[in-house]
């Protein structure tokens, strides 16, 4: 995928309200798929659609929590974006997206390191 692809398919994803407030809600804390529906006011599936478009720009982190009380799972999304820029040098868009390194990661690149 080049460049202008990514700046394509992030700018699209961004476009989108829901979208939007899914990171702006998701970056407070790490929120279900059913209390993101309810903050955005659209339906799971909708949601879904939109968490889905968001983890394929690398925007979302999907995390299983466990329910101690029920025994069950359920999937938390959390977000990892810090910052996005987008600038015009020499005629061409130049695109940067900076992450919020995840502490998993962090801590295996710790342990590879020694």
């Amino acid at each position: 995928m080049s460049e202008d692809d990514d700046i394509e398919r992030l700018a699209g994803v961004l476009e989108d309200a829901t979208a939007r407030t899914i990171l702006t809600k998701a970056s407070q804390e790490p929120m279900s798929a059913t209390t993101l529906s309810e903050h955005c006011g659209v339906s799971e599936p909708t949601i879904y659609r939109r968490l889905e478009d968001l983890r394929e720009c690398n925007l979302l982190i999907e995390r299983t929590q466990l329910d101690p009380e029920g025994g069950h799972h359920r999937t938390m999304y959390t977000t990892n974006l810090e910052r996005i820029t987008v600038e015009l040098q020499d005629g061409e868009l130049d695109l940067q997206v900076e992450r919020r390194e995840d502490p998993a990661d962090r801590f295996t690149r710790l342990i590879e390191g020694m």
